[in-house]
């Protein structure tokens, strides 16, 4: 099993902090950094210094790091049009050396979008959508043989004689989809994913929609190899005294953590990433709240990952 760094910065953070983040976590062997793509705090509080762009961030980053992996969980596709965002996300790749990862979903959100004059859908099917039409126009732009042409003629976007121009530096980048929807995003994720991702839900919860995947990828005779993947909250501590410290310092109680989350000493996190293992989860995404705390990510990568 892979453990994996996941930030949300719109609850406030900085570029600088992040790139601290992620070098920390690329100078503890973690296998990937990875960050939300959200334009407005949720929750209390003002969110200072305020939003950072998620692609605008992993370009930087990919020009301050060189091994770990980069990527959303998940861009909205509701925040940017298909053909803008393939360029944008193949650039990163490009300067990455072909490091990225690019999650994508749906878009939910619906009071960023109105701090930020970004026109929401209210329909979800509406969504869903214009997430399918996106999947197949980055796809396709990235696929586009270098010298060819690429149209499509969609309800919600058209491009027409495209050179699919810039591709990425992988050919293409690994396509993340995520969710617990019952019909349409097994679909998806059968058609277009390479990972399939399950945010914050039991293991039993995980293991169920992992299954609606597995029925889909089936029935779709899809023979590509799917992975299976997880995000966690972690909140880890040497003693009782450390973890509820670091549970005080995001705001959350111990016991609500430690049952909905990956909480406790390591010896009880690399139990509960058991029972992730025993599904099938190949990756675990650790949501780190408090990026101030790079402490935290040493001690789960010298006394959690050696374990795993």
């Amino acid at each position: 099993m892979r453990l994996r760094i996941f930030t949300e910065p719109q609850q406030g953070a900085s570029y600088d902090t992040l790139l601290s983040v992620a070098k920390a976590a690329e100078e503890l062997r973690f296998d990937a950094f990875f960050r939300s793509d959200h334009y407005l705090r949720m929750g209390g509080g003002g969110g200072l210094p305020g939003p950072t762009d998620a692609w605008i961030t992993l370009a930087g980053i990919a020009r301050e790091t060189s091994t770990i992996r980069l990527g959303t969980l998940m861009t909205a596709a509701t925040f940017r049009h298909p053909g803008t965002l393939a360029i944008s996300v193949a650039q990163v790749d490009q300067m990455s050396g072909g490091r990225v990862e690019f999650g994508l979903g749906a878009g939910w959100y619906e009071e960023e979008h109105s701090a930020y004059g970004i026109p929401f859908p209210t329909s979800p099917r509406d969504r869903f959508d214009r997430f399918e039409e996106q999947l197949a126009v980055i796809t396709g732009l990235w696929r586009t043989p270098v010298g060819e042409r690429f149209d499509h003629a969609g309800e919600h976007y058209q491009l027409t004689d495209s050179p699919g121009l810039p591709k990425p530096a992988q050919s293409p980048p690994p396509v993340l989809i995520g969710g617990k929807g019952p019909r349409r995003t097994p679909r998806l994720a059968a058609a277009y994913a390479d990972e399939f991702n399950v945010p914050f839900s039991s293991a039993e919860e995980t293991e169920a929609a992992f299954g609606r995947t597995r029925d889909a990828v089936r029935a779709a005779g899809r023979t590509t190899p799917m992975t299976y993947s997880a995000a966690q909250v972690v909140c880890c501590g040497k003693d009782d005294a450390e973890v509820a410290r670091r549970a005080a310092a995001i705001g959350r109680e111990v016991d609500e953590l430690k049952e909905n989350g990956l909480t406790g000493s390591p010896a009880e996190i690399v139990d509960k990433l058991g029972s992730f293992a025993e599904i099938g989860a190949e990756r675990i995404y650790l949501q780190v709240l408090d990026l101030s705390d790079l402490d935290h990510l040493e001690l789960i990568a010298s006394a959690v990952a050696p374990q795993l």
